[in-house]
């Protein structure tokens, strides 16, 4: 599938911005840490690039797979907090690229939501690296998931399936999409958020 900017150019996708907050200080901290881990790699920006995704997906709990009720949507609440939905782990993903100068974009996906009901949009990331973009997704594994972190060929946490009206979306977004966004800053909660979020863009 050929993944398509939503805007020209990388500026986009190296700046700060309200949810990803790449220039406060606990994300320059924790990009800190991973970098000093892969300081003498021979390749720092796919060693670190690895790394951050290993860590957002593998540190801070997926809040429904937790059972946690809090709602994350900044990169620095994510990081503080240690929980988040998809889209909240994917900002701080794009942050902690973004912080050491790695461009990074949010994607869509629409998936079936757990147990059949309906859709929702899901949130991975893609990296730039190579002068290509690379999906990857930090949400979490549990069983039957395995999202691996790959330049060689997507190893994602779902592969949307067009029969029951999922969709791979190619837009890259520099940007959290506002209708997550919105849904995410207006929840009280992780299960009221279930029900204002998107299910299709």
């Amino acid at each position: 599938m050929g993944l398509i900017q939503d805007t020209p150019g990388l500026s986009a996708h190296l700046a700060a911005g309200e949810a990803v907050d790449h220039e406060h200080p606990v994300v320059r901290e924790a990009a800190a840490r991973l970098a000093k881990g892969v300081v003498d790699s021979r390749d720092h920006a796919h060693d670190y690039a690895r790394a951050a995704h290993t860590f957002v997906r593998d540190a801070i709990p997926h809040a429904q797979d937790a059972g946690d009720p809090r709602v994350t949507w900044r990169a620095s609440d994510v990081l503080r907090q240690r929980t988040g939905i998809c889209h909240a782990k994917a900002h701080a993903l794009a942050a902690l690229l973004r912080a050491e100068g790695i461009p990074a974009a949010l994607c869509r996906q629409r998936l079936t939501q757990d147990g059949g009901g309906g859709h929702v949009v899901h949130g991975p990331v893609a990296v730039r690296l190579d002068g290509t973009w690379h999906r990857q997704d930090p949400r979490g594994d549990k069983p039957g998931l395995d999202a691996q972190f790959s330049l060689t060929g997507e190893h994602p946490a779902f592969v949307p399936d067009p029969k029951s009206s999922e969709v791979d979306y190619p837009v890259l977004y520099a940007e959290p999409h506002p209708a997550v966004l919105a849904a995410l800053k207006a929840a009280p909660d992780r299960p009221r958020l279930w029900q204002s979020l998107p299910d299709a863009l």
